[in-house]
């Protein structure tokens, strides 16, 4: 199989990968929005008291696939801006749209996750909390980073990524080791057997490092300045197979061939984790041994099968131009840059309601969401905040012709 030049499939590909990565931003707000519904000993500061093996199973699904399908994204777009713009323009555009919004946002968002957690724990004991004491058991250079690890994570992997490119093109002049590289990348890519190869590292890293609590996957890098291992090395391996990935763009279009045959891998191997591992949370920590290992390499091939599967269906059906997928795409980083409190508080608000859980999130959702597209249209949109989000402003005409609520709302759903 040839590859298509990056030019050439860029302009017939970016409006489905854009989708994904925006989607999958999106996934994790109703990711977080199950966590006060899980059957169980609670994990979640709200414990409403309706719990469901449906939302269980949501969130169980969701964490498989959401954040490596967005690393393997980053990666490949953060190669083509390197190619467009240098590294000293790809440096100086992370820096405004990563590096900002983290030290600028982090202080107001997680101050207002400390007032949604106050008020979650008012609804539910009556009364105002108590600061909780020191955490023995915190890790070095405990930090909270809370749901803003993702762009703390993202400026660490830019960092590995250009040391790697820095050191492979002052040892690799002639472009051998690139060819060869490119190569071996093809040859992965294009076989059926490709989520087995990219399983292997975050299998090995999940089998091997340190206490794990398999039920939940690979460890949220949220509580340190140091990220942990496994999540350092599953989302690096995404990160950069996304970056070598660009560099024959071309070949994703087996995965919009094989989508079919992925969806079907991936509905496989999540049924059989958790088979193994049950639906409701487990929070006991797994010993080492061949049961942890099997566990890991089988929950790494759902997490790469569908990975593979959700790129592909985006690339199959979603190439086209849309304005309201262009619009969700836009909105997507802010929307999962404030949703955590918002959720929080709303969790909290219907917490005590002699509601089935399921009713509860979708309305816990349903106002959550157009609350936060109206703040990203009046407030963000055509702002300096959104031009250093997405690198520009909305022009005018654009931002008085918004797409309609409806068609948005089906398919921020679908």
């Amino acid at each position: 199989m040839t590859a298509a030049p990056a030019t050439d499939l860029a302009s017939e590909r970016l409006h489905g990968l854009d989708a994904v990565r925006g989607y999958a931003l999106l996934v994790g707000i109703v990711y977080h929005a199950t966590m006060s519904f899980l059957p169980g000993r609670p994990i979640w500061v709200v414990e409403d008291t309706h719990r469901s093996l449906l939302l269980s199973g949501l969130f169980f699904l969701s964490h498989t696939f959401r954040m490596t399908t967005f690393f393997l994204i980053a990666g490949f777009f953060a190669h083509m801006m390197v190619e467009k713009r240098g590294v000293k323009g790809f440096v100086k555009d992370r820096a405004k749209r990563i590096l900002v919004p983290l030290l600028v946002g982090w202080p107001i968002i997680f101050a207002a996750i400390i007032a949604a957690s106050v008020y979650g724990a008012y609804v539910m004991t009556g009364h105002i909390p108590k600061p909780p004491p020191p955490n023995p058991q915190a890790p070095a250079l405990a930090f909270p980073l809370t749901h803003l690890w993702f762009l703390y994570l993202l400026l660490i992997l830019y960092g590995l990524t250009l040391g790697c490119r820095a050191l492979v093109l002052r040892l690799d002049r002639s472009g051998r080791f690139r060819r060869r590289a490119d190569a071996a990348l093809a040859s992965i890519v294009e076989s059926p057997l490709a989520p087995l190869a990219l399983a292997v590292p975050s299998t090995l890293a999940l089998s091997f490092v340190g206490p794990w609590a398999k039920w939940f996957g690979v460890p949220t890098p949220d509580n340190s300045l140091l990220p942990n291992i496994p999540a350092l090395v599953s989302y690096f391996t995404a990160f950069g197979f996304g970056w070598l990935l660009h560099r024959q763009p071309g070949l994703i279009n087996s995965w919009t061939r094989r989508w079919p045959l992925n969806l079907a891998l991936a509905l496989g191997f999540t049924a059989l984790c958790l088979s193994m591992a049950g639906v409701a949370p487990l929070m006991a920590l797994e010993p080492l041994g061949p049961q942890r290992t099997l566990f890991a390499g089988v929950y790494s091939l759902a997490t790469w099968t569908w990975t593979f599967a959700v790129v592909g269906m985006a690339l199959r059906f979603l190439s086209n131009h849309s304005p309201v997928r262009r619009y969700i795409a836009d909105s997507s980083y802010w929307l999962y840059l404030i949703h955590l409190p918002i959720v929080m508080a709303l969790q909290a608000a219907v917490a005590k309601l002699d509601w089935p859980a399921e009713v509860k999130i979708l309305l816990v959702l349903g106002v959550a969401f157009p609350l936060m597209f109206a703040s990203y249209q009046f407030l963000v949109r055509r702002s300096f905040v959104g031009a250093i989000l997405n690198g520009r402003r909305a022009p005018k005409a654009a931002a008085e012709a918004p797409p309609q609520l409806a068609p948005l709302a089906r398919e921020t759903f679908q």
